[in-house]
């Protein structure tokens, strides 16, 4: 009976060779620490999103101010101060980009806020609309009145548009608005190239050698830091005056002893590593230990402190412009348009809402990836 119950058994299995090679076969993909953090960074939303917008930024910076017929030089003061005008969107009122200027006017009365708006817009009584939102008492301030003025119609200008509005020379801010961007981000990412540069060679070569060598270095790292970099930048102006390379000059002398320090930290703990007495062993000179064996081990923190650094410098030239130490106009900047734009904030708040937006979405965006760099490469912090 076990016999026959074995037969009718049989043919539900099948047997299979004894193949050494193909049990001992690695089926998955080998994959190196950069490609598993990059495959890490992927998985984070927020950080994908970030270098799209970055992405996106940078290109608009190189091409945006030629995507229309304005120059961020020309001046024409018929035009300034004029409202922001976008081709398709002047029909959706929330929006703001209707080419119109808007006041909320409060008074005892309506004919008296009426009055005080048709003040405020010029007398152009043609081009103004009034919407009547609170009738009043007769007491003071009761009547609210939004006096909306049509700029463009008063100028006989329907068929222009000015995308980002105009400045108070009448320039088109959508041109200098990303012109500046270009420039802030040219600061940011030559202070970024300092970092690597001058920063990682000195830290590398502080941690490495150790001994007199380290504590010479170690001593014009304190020096360099003790210096406030308004003073420097202030030595440099007076010597060069302001500009681009007096702010490039004052960043290359005291923005790189951050990354100096770090590499340093680095260094000191992997260079008596196996792998590096393996090197010193096998004759390998002290150059190509460093710059094959520690400062590849270090990568991950370079990459991750060039990305914090990046929007530091573009705030840092942002400030120097807004107190008046950085670039002066006519040079565009996002420093220098969001001074001009504060100076009339209250009247004519387009001047200033747009280079606000984007220098918060840029440093923004770089924060936001480089904490998903920084999850990204310490293995500590992955799931």
């Amino acid at each position: 009976m076990a016999d026959d119950n074995k037969k009718n058994l049989d043919h539900l299995f099948v047997l299979t060779e004894d193949n050494q090679q193909s049990n001992e076969k690695i089926n998955r993909p080998v994959t190196t620490f950069l490609q598993d953090a990059f495959r890490s960074l992927r998985r984070n939303v927020a950080a994908m999103i970030s270098l799209v917008v970055l992405i996106i930024i940078i290109v608009m910076a190189a091409f945006g101010g030629q995507m229309n017929e304005y120059d961020s030089t020309t001046q024409n003061l018929s035009w300034a101060k004029m409202p922001p005008k976008v081709q398709g969107l002047e029909n959706i009122g929330w929006l703001g980009l209707d080419g119109t200027d808007s006041e909320t006017i409060e008074a005892s009365t309506v004919e008296a806020a009426k009055e005080r708006g048709l003040a405020r817009f010029k007398n152009d009584e043609e081009h103004i609309t009034f919407d009547v939102k609170s009738e009043g008492d007769g007491t003071e301030d009761s009547a609210k009145v939004v006096a909306t003025h049509d700029v463009y119609a008063s100028k006989d200008m329907e068929d222009t548009y000015f995308w980002f509005g105009t400045d108070g020379l009448g320039r088109d801010l959508w041109t200098r608005t990303w012109e500046g961007t270009r420039i802030s981000l040219f600061i940011a990412f030559l202070a970024a190239a300092i970092d690597l540069v001058i920063g990682v060679a000195y830290g590398g070569i502080s941690g490495y050698y150790g001994g007199r060598a380290d504590n010479v270095m170690q001593r014009i790292i304190e020096i360099i830091t003790g210096i406030p970099n308004l003073v420097v930048l202030i030595l440099m102006i007076i010597i060069m005056g302001s500009g681009i390379v007096s702010i490039s000059l004052a960043l290359a002398i005291t923005g790189w002893t951050g990354m100096a320090r770090i590499v340093r930290g680095e260094v000191l703990k992997l260079k008596n590593q196996e792998f590096v007495l393996a090197s010193r062993t096998l004759g390998a000179p002290n150059g190509r230990i460093i710059s094959r064996h520690l400062i590849p081990n270090v990568a991950s923190l370079i990459i991750i402190n060039t990305m914090f650094t990046i929007p530091s410098a573009i705030f840092f030239e942002a400030f120097l412009s807004f107190i008046g130490l950085g670039l002066q106009p006519p040079t565009a900047s996002l420093g220098t348009l969001i001074d001009d734009g504060f100076k009339s904030l209250t009247t004519y708040p387009h001047m200033l809402i747009f280079p606000a937006i984007l220098i918060s979405v840029i440093m923004i965006a770089f924060n936001l990836l480089g904490d998903g760099l920084r999850d990204a490469f310490d293995p500590k912090m992955r799931k």
